[in-house]
């Protein structure tokens, strides 16, 4: 929960169990916002209420009543030791017990939607320098092709640097 909270995320404890059981919870794991008694709808109806505020909500759900709000979250994970309906409505499924591969899957996402935006940004480039030279008939058909692959190339390298980055 610290290192969720030291990325600047805000934590929420929805839960179906009883007040005294999620207040315990909510103090231990130092969660502030919680709520207990959720029904499925009340979950489902949170995720909606943060979304119209212009929320975007990860959702960690690993029972039977979690799955209609794992399906309404923006991105939604489960445990593998969740029920089957919950892992079916999430869209991805960790191994083991705790929240780590959270950050994890975190750390990849930020990751991957920087090197994205660096592949528009040189692919771009790569089309704004070459095809007026092309049109112009400054650079010969096989000169355009091999820079072509030369860009496809660069982008698909560049791609790459998230696996090489995976152990960090």
């Amino acid at each position: 929960m610290a290192a969720l909270r030291a990325r600047g995320l805000e934590i929420e404890l929805l839960s179906g169990d009883r007040t005294a059981v999620v207040a315990d919870v909510a103090q231990a794991l130092g969660i502030e916002r919680w709520h207990a008694g959720c029904t499925p709808a009340d979950k489902a109806a949170r995720l909606e209420q943060l979304a119209a505020a212009g929320r975007r909500v990860l959702m960690v759900g690993d029972g039977l009543n979690d799955a209609p709000a794992l399906a309404g979250a923006y991105v939604s994970l489960s445990p593998a030791s969740a029920a089957d309906v919950s892992q079916t409505a999430a869209d991805a499924v960790f191994q083991g017990e705790r929240l780590q591969p959270v950050l994890e899957l975190l750390r990849v996402a930020r990751r991957s939607a920087r090197l994205i935006r660096q592949n528009f940004v040189l692919a771009l480039a790569y089309n704004v320098i070459t095809i007026p030279l092309a049109i112009a008939g400054l650079v010969t058909p096989l000169v355009a092709a091999l820079c072509m692959s030369a860009s496809s190339l660069v982008v698909v390298g560049n791609a790459l640097r998230l696996r090489i980055g995976a152990g960090r």
